[in-house]
């Protein structure tokens, strides 16, 4: 039970601290100061102080889609080693967590359709079609780490404890797991969180409807979903710490995601959309190399 409340705790506390630092880490590489790291907390309770607005083109699942997305990621959470192993762990629970993951896209996605403008329709039809290219490479990069672990677990495959071992196979996995992170999180070169711009736009353009409370969740999730991947990039690569030095060595780690992908996102520019397949396809590549090193 100290395992599920510890990283309970991690799951509903950390989320919005990494949009947080990944902002303060642009704005160190533009020069500027930038909002507060915990700017991100003040945001969603100033969302939840306010009301929320309905189109009356609009159906239940306008208002079940944000809070239906949101308990899929906190769902999928459960199911990923954090600060300790999964309490929730058992065989399989990979393709659980690919499945929460999905039902969360799906449920923004109908929620965004369900507006019926065709400005949403058009994001929503470049999320889908992006994450079909993504999950392949989670599944092929899970299986590598199941061949390599002997064991179907996200616990026992993020454990670390192939770290030391694996060699090439896990620089592969570690570099596809990356891309995924920012195709599934929005992020740059993918998409572009900050963007207005029309044509470019796919996760915001979905969720430009939603307000006030449902945005929260929205965002909310979104954040909780980024500290997830990022998690399993950590455990990938170091192990289990009994004690406050594990919250240290978490902690650390999530941070260090959190930069890597502000230095990312300073240095590149955004791909233009024919080119995002491609770059998705890389990391399948990477993935389906190092599912053959396990065959060797």
């Amino acid at each position: 039970m100290t395992a599920l409340f510890e990283n309970l705790a991690a799951l509903l506390i950390v989320p919005p601290l990494m949009p947080g630092i990944i902002t303060k880490t642009k704005a160190a590489f533009g020069g500027r100061k930038g909002p507060p790291v915990l700017q991100p907390y003040y945001d969603l309770v100033k969302l939840m102080g306010k009301g929320a607005v309905y189109s009356r083109t609009t159906t239940r699942m306008f208002r079940l889609g944000p809070t239906l997305s949101l308990a899929a990621v906190v769902l999928a959470g459960l199911l990923v080693p954090l600060v300790r192993a999964s309490a929730l762990a058992f065989p399989g629970d990979a393709i659980l967590f690919a499945y929460l993951l999905g039902l969360s896209r799906f449920a923004t996605v109908a929620a965004a359709l369900d507006a019926g403008s065709s400005f949403e329709g058009m994001g929503a039809s470049r999320e889908v079609a992006f994450s079909s290219f993504a999950e392949p490479s989670l599944m092929l990069a899970v299986a590598a780490l199941a061949r390599a672990t002997g064991g179907f677990s996200l616990s026992g495959m993020f454990g670390g404890a192939i770290a030391s071992s694996f060699g090439a196979g896990l620089v592969l996995i570690v570099g596809s797991l990356f891309f995924v992170l920012l195709a599934e999180n929005s992020r740059i070169p993918v998409d572009d969180p900050a963007t207005h711009l029309e044509l470019t736009m796919i996760h915001e353009v979905m969720v430009l409807d939603h307000g006030g409370p449902d945005l929260a969740f929205i965002l909310y999730g979104s954040s909780m979903k980024l500290l997830l991947w990022s998690s399993l990039l950590v455990r990938l690569l170091l192990p289990f710490v009994p004690g406050a030095e594990g919250w240290a060595v978490w902690s650390l780690g999530i941070a260090a995601v959190a930069v890597a992908i502000g230095v990312v996102e300073s240095s590149m520019a955004r791909l233009r959309l024919i080119r995002v397949p491609q770059f998705l396809v890389a990391a399948i590549c990477a993935a389906a190399f190092a599912v053959m090193l396990t065959l060797k």
